[in-house]
């Protein structure tokens, strides 16, 4: 089961609302939905759980670049939603590298193309996703939930503890 809801900081404190993700295909779909949710350009914040899973936080501060957290890839590249957050950038990985264009790369001919090495079985990348958080880890620091916090959280009640840090939890419950 998820949840996802969003936070955004406004003067008065902060104003949750809970968000449907069925509508949301890419990154982009996601910061366009969260800027809707702050007219001021404010800070706001989704945040997406799967329960017991993963979980991971979405910044969006005014048209800066959304920042990422996300506590599990590697379950969370088993979700759609998780798929959203799981960027080619967010995993080291260049832009489109599925192989198909192997002129951009500098091979000297020791490597070995996509394809023909033994660990790719499937046909896919051999690049596995990391069972570890990914992203900015200092996502958020300034509002109170610093790096090791953040990555000592546990999936089960991490959206919790974190609007607790906002103090912003009964807001948040209101939209649970």
């Amino acid at each position: 089961m998820y949840f996802a809801a969003l936070l955004a900081r406004t003067e008065d404190g902060w104003e949750a609302s809970d968000t449907e993700l069925d509508d949301v295909e890419t990154l982009s779909d996601l910061a366009e939905l969260a800027r809707e949710a702050s007219p001021e350009d404010d800070t706001v914040l989704v945040l997406i759980e799967q329960e017991d899973a993963w979980f991971g936080v979405v910044r969006i501060d005014g048209e800066d670049d959304p920042r990422i957290y996300v506590s599990d890839a590697a379950a969370a590249a088993r979700s759609s939603y998780g798929e959203i957050l799981l960027t080619d950038e967010l995993l080291g990985r260049e832009p489109g590298d599925d192989s198909a264009d192997l002129d951009s790369l500098d091979l000297d001919g020791t490597e070995e193309p996509d394809g023909d090495s033994e660990d790719d079985e499937d046909g896919g990348s051999a690049e596995a996703v990391p069972h570890s958080p990914v992203g900015d880890t200092e996502i958020l620091d300034d509002l109170g939930v610093g790096e090791k916090e953040l990555k000592a959280l546990d999936a089960e009640d991490a959206l919790g503890a974190i609007a607790e840090a906002l103090g912003a939890s009964e807001v948040l419950e209101t939209v649970r």
